[in-house]
């Protein structure tokens, strides 16, 4: 039940055209007692209309009517247009906390009336039972995998079949698992490109990649770029052609530790496992969240990596440069958005320019489920926009350590390595 608690203070109301809507953009809710005697019991019945807490109702009479308003705004006394205040009714309540979701866009004639017309009004909108925080906004804490064998661009074969029947995700899982494997003694795609059979640091045991195709929707489908529609990266510009070719030049040198790709030196994962955009690689595709009002803190179980973003916040300097970017989050509605600028020269996710602009959008669906989407912006890489859509689903944790770190031993073997290499080939250090 509401607890209601008086605040003995005069207040105003400013009339806004579209504060009839509940739960609209400018976070108000308004709605009508016909009747002033079932004032009270009215707002007794009020979670089962508007599940939110810590938000102002405001209580006012117009005619024989009784308005009740609620907003997460400051109302200004002067703004008031053309609303008859009764002074023996004008009182300020706080909500304490409700937990649920607003989302009833549609006027309230009564909200008098039973708990069913509330129950009704939720199940048209669609609302789920979602966790949240006291706030009000979805609970998105808690350890998550997107581990998944969906490829990120939809492969030749699966060419205009966006999604799969279950049956035919199957035989693609098979058979996907069975060329995929690792382990060496195995003919497979992956050990003839490395080496094998016979050949490889790694087996099945070391990875964990998920075994079935992504669900969303309900539906398997084949690729994680659901824009453009055929599940491919849009082409790179020419720019950017001439850029990664000089990368890929690069990665053969063994001068200097520093020559060396991040993820091999350990300071960030491998495959932007890290993000952003969060992506499920071979293995350790874990992540565990943790959410406060002006923050959302991410830590990646790859090389710990660890993601803050802050909520509401302005995106820092032009000059200020960070491998991880820097991420800004604001709550629509029920999705948290989070939009990275300020990237390194480093990163170069696939091959993107310093410039990159990912916009990732959380939306926690169910109880056991948060699907991610990552929109990449990069006009001076791509020639347009593309997106990536995928489940991150609820696990048990916990988050280990990953016992990889900046110097660690394998370095200085491959270093070694390079030097043997030179000295053997006669090449000068």
């Amino acid at each position: 039940m509401v607890q209601l608690q008086r605040i003995e203070r005069p207040i105003g109301i400013g009339h806004h055209p579209d504060a009839s809507l509940v739960g609209d953009q400018n976070g108000q809710v308004r709605g009508c007692v016909a009747g002033l005697d079932n004032a009270f019991r009215s707002l007794e019945q009020l979670h089962r209309v508007v599940n939110k807490s810590a938000h102002n109702l405001l209580i006012a009479r117009r005619g024989q009517s009784l308005s009740l308003i609620w907003t997460a705004r400051t109302i200004s006394a002067g703004a008031a247009e053309g609303l008859i205040l009764s002074s023996r009714l004008l009182m300020l309540y706080r909500i304490t906390p409700l937990v649920g979701f607003l989302a009833i866009a549609v006027a309230i004639p009564a909200l008098s009336q039973t708990s069913d017309r509330g129950k009704a009004a939720s199940k048209q909108t669609g609302t789920k039972a979602i966790p949240r925080t006291p706030d009000g906004h979805p609970d998105l804490q808690g350890v998550w995998t997107n581990a998944t064998v969906t490829p990120m661009e939809r492969p030749a074969e699966l060419a205009g079949k966006p999604t799969l029947s279950d049956a035919e995700a199957k035989v693609w899982e098979k058979k996907d698992l069975s060329s995929n494997t690792l382990d060496s003694d195995v003919d497979s795609g992956f050990n003839r490109a490395t080496g094998g059979p016979g050949v490889g640091a790694y087996n099945n045991l070391f990875v964990d990649r998920g075994s079935e195709l992504e669900r969303v929707d309900g539906v398997k489908r084949t690729s994680l770029i659901i824009d453009p529609p055929d599940g491919k990266i849009p082409p790179i510009t020419e720019a950017a052609r001439e850029r990664n070719a000089s990368m890929v030049r690069g990665f053969n040198r063994y001068d200097d530790v520093k020559d060396r790709p991040l993820s091999e030196r350990c300071i960030i994962g491998f495959g932007s496992t890290s993000g952003p955009p969060m992506l499920p690689v071979l293995y350790n595709n874990n992540y565990q969240i943790v959410q406060t009002p002006q923050y959302v803190m991410i830590l990646v179980e790859m090389v710990h990596d660890i993601r803050v973003i802050r909520i509401g916040g302005t995106h820092k300097p032009a000059g200020v440069r960070q491998l991880l970017g820097d991420s800004i989050g604001h709550w629509e509605g029920d999705t948290l958005v989070v939009d990275t600028t300020n990237f390194t020269g480093k990163t170069r996710f696939r091959g993107s320019s310093e410039n990159l602009h990912v916009i990732e959008r959380f939306t926690r669906v169910d109880a056991n489920t948060i699907l991610y989407k990552a929109t990449i912006d990069d006009p001076s890489t791509y020639t347009r926009q593309w997106t990536m859509e995928y489940p991150f689903r609820a696990i048990s944790g916990p988050v280990y350590e990953y016992a990889c770190h900046e110097g660690n031993y394998a370095m200085t073997d491959i270093m070694s390595g390079a030097r043997k290499l030179e000295k053997e080939e006669g090449k000068p250090r």
